[in-house]
């Protein structure tokens, strides 16, 4: 009787990205889910990968049982617009983090959403009805999430082209959307500035280092994903809606303190730390057993790449303070987490003197770019999206007791 040799535990990034039929770049981003675990390898600078883990994902991996006609059958969503990788997001299979260095939020927009002509003419703007305006005028002390929502919820019926179907009249249609929701966020007109200049006139006024600093946050939050919102994107995006109406269902996702809402929640945290010595504070609140908000990201065990890159240009402007390195030194030391992107967008706005709450502000407008990807990308499938449950409850049969 032979013996089948056995199969060996560990397996190359090679062979792994082999047996998965993925990029090196998908498995990297697998490995910071913790789907993949991974090890350094032995006399190498390279890391190996545990083979049953490997398989075990590629069982998961198979092709659902279709469904009707139209649907998808599972929430899997394969997708040209992004991918995680060690050292952060990457666009179209461009780095996220060197882009963020040189471009603006309209530059990684149209790479994003796969444009070859610029969405982002002069005269594309929004159009804003009396009715729109009207909102603006009475959600002025809104917080800002909430003033876009209302009024990119009424931007359909203003805008005569927001159901075109052709190609280049929805990626003209992504530009609009996106320069709206800058606008609404910001509580002015719609303008073709450069958004970053935008918020930063509206934001910081006079301050020499907002610009380039917003610029580069704004970048590296266009997208990151399939996440909980951009998920939600596409799922209202496939039923037909317009692209104002998908980017409604991305900005309240974005409200939970789960996803975009966790930057004001460390916004208040920093605020409590800055107010007394930094390392008793620390120790007391781990003491105490209390969340530090902005830290640890279950996709970047190592730390966020976003965040890290975004505190260094802080640091390198003179901003921030200790909030850039000691306090994230001490929170490693206490908790071993470091921070992520909305620790870092809490330390910019702190530092640009502004109050809690316009981090998601500045996530919402960044991410719109991501989600109007999601969108266009999701409306060029044509299917409707419609998982299946399974279901737990009771067996049929059952009578309703009196």
């Amino acid at each position: 009787m032979s013996v089948k040799p056995a199969e060996p535990p560990y397996l190359t990034a090679r062979q792994a990205a082999s047996e998965l039929a993925i990029t090196p770049a998908s498995l990297y981003a697998y490995v910071s889910r913790g789907l993949i675990r991974s090890e350094a390898q032995p006399g190498s600078r390279n890391r190996r990968y545990r083979a049953d883990d490997v398989r075990a994902l590629k069982r998961q991996r198979a092709p659902a049982t279709p469904g009707k006609a139209g649907e998808t059958a599972a929430p899997v969503v394969e997708s040209a617009i992004s991918t995680l990788a060690e050292d952060g997001p990457v666009y179209r299979g461009v780095r996220a983090l060197p882009l963020a260095g040189v471009a603006s939020l309209e530059q990684a927009a149209t790479l994003l959403w796969g444009a070859e002509s610029d969405p982002f003419a002069a005269d594309n703007l929004p159009p804003v009805s009396p009715t729109m305006q009207a909102v603006l005028a009475a959600t002025r002390e809104a917080p800002p999430v909430a003033r876009a929502v209302a009024v990119l919820a009424l931007a359909s019926e203003a805008d005569p082209r927001a159901f075109h179907r052709s190609a280049e009249g929805r990626l003209l249609l992504g530009g609009r959307v996106l320069r709206l929701v800058a606008a609404a966020i910001l509580g002015i007109a719609p303008a073709a500035l450069p958004l970053h200049r935008q918020v930063a006139a509206a934001w910081a006024p006079g301050n020499p280092a907002a610009e380039a600093l917003l610029r580069r946050a704004l970048v590296l939050l266009a997208d990151h994903e399939l996440n909980a919102s951009a998920y939600t994107v596409r799922c209202a995006a496939s039923t037909g809606l317009t692209l104002y109406d998908a980017v409604v269902a991305g900005l309240v996702a974005l409200k939970g303190p789960a996803h975009g809402g966790a930057g004001p929640l460390a916004a208040h945290m920093l605020a409590g730390l800055a107010a007394g010595d930094l390392a008793a504070r620390v120790r007391e609140r781990v003491a105490l057993g209390e969340a530090f908000h902005g830290f640890g990201h279950p996709l970047y065990p190592q730390g966020d790449p976003r965040a890290a890159d975004l505190l260094a240009a802080l640091a390198a402007k003179g901003l921030g303070g200790e909030m850039t390195r000691r306090l994230p030194a001490l929170v490693a030391e206490a908790t071993g987490l470091r921070p992520n992107i909305d620790f870092a967008l809490a330390v910019l706005v702190r530092a640009l003197g502004l109050p809690a709450g316009h981090e998601i502000a500045l996530f919402a407008i960044a991410r719109s770019a991501g989600w109007i990807a999601h969108a266009l990308e999701q409306l060029a499938d044509g299917r409707l999206i419609r998982p299946r449950a399974r279901y737990t409850g009771p067996p049929p049969g059952r009578s309703m007791s009196r």
